[in-house]
């Protein structure tokens, strides 16, 4: 998977300004972040987009109507150490309460 990393100017190769802390500058990182990528775990996104509470962030988009879907899993920190219960993030193509068959 290509991931974009911050620049020296702290933005995404989108554009994003990674020093935006408002919580519409997060959610848009966020979205926009998985669109492009597909997911992105609470790891990630603390790391990559600056969010500090990714599920917060995930929670109000999902009221705006975006379907987002959430996996739980085991995984690792930068220090190697394993995690339970660590949330991957996924951007559903269906529309929101419709069920793929």
């Amino acid at each position: 998977m290509d991931k974009k990393k911050p620049t020296a100017k702290g933005r995404l190769g989108n554009g994003s300004r990674l020093n935006d802390t408002s919580l519409p500058a997060q959610r848009l990182r966020l979205l926009e972040y998985m669109r492009q990528h597909g997911s992105i775990n609470t790891f990630e996104a603390i790391r990559l987009l600056n969010i500090l509470r990714p599920g917060a962030r995930i929670a109000e988009l999902r009221a705006q109507g975006h379907d987002i879907r959430t996996h739980l899993a085991t995984l690792a920190d930068d220090q190697g150490r394993a995690h339970p219960n660590v949330a991957t993030y996924y951007l559903s193509t269906d529309p929101v309460g419709k069920v793929a068959a």
